[in-house]
């Protein structure tokens, strides 16, 4: 049996999300993870990646078309190669890859009571990899309350 924490705690943990290239990788169990070792039973979890070319977000896991749909909207938005971008050091999904972290975002709060992390029924939590590559992607939940 777990004992509660202390009123203010604050518990860290990084982990390594290995992509394929773009696409979806699905970290709920990693984050919840987190939150169980935290020991933290009512509070929030924040969820960081340190990088400008992927991003995180909550969306549907039951059905993997949502996830192929969005990829689809994306590449209709923001395509590969469009010469509005000056910004193409690292090829042409370079800028794409910025402008679509910068949409999806960086981080992620979601609430933790009862020791586990408050999503619905249907949602998971993704790290988005937006360049065509695969990457090591680095992941910090950060887990406070008491």
């Amino acid at each position: 049996m777990t004992q509660p924490a202390p009123a203010g705690h604050v518990a860290q943990h990084g982990f390594a999300v290995h992509t394929r290239g773009r696409g979806f990788s699905e970290i709920t169990a990693q984050v919840a993870d987190a939150v169980a070792a935290s020991h933290v039973q009512t509070g929030i979890a924040h969820v960081f990646t340190a990088h400008t070319s992927c991003g995180l977000l909550i969306g549907e896991n039951a059905d993997p078309a949502v996830r192929s749909d969005l990829e689809r909207w994306f590449a209709r938005a923001v395509p590969d190669g469009d010469p509005i971008f000056r910004h193409d050091a690292e090829g042409a999904d370079d800028m794409p890859a910025h402008v679509r972290a910068v949409l999806t975002g960086v981080s992620l709060t979601v609430p933790v009571h009862g020791g586990r992390l408050q999503l619905g029924t249907w949602q998971g939590i993704y790290l988005w990899e937006h360049r065509a590559d695969a990457h090591q992607r680095k992941v910090t939940v950060t887990v406070l309350g008491h």
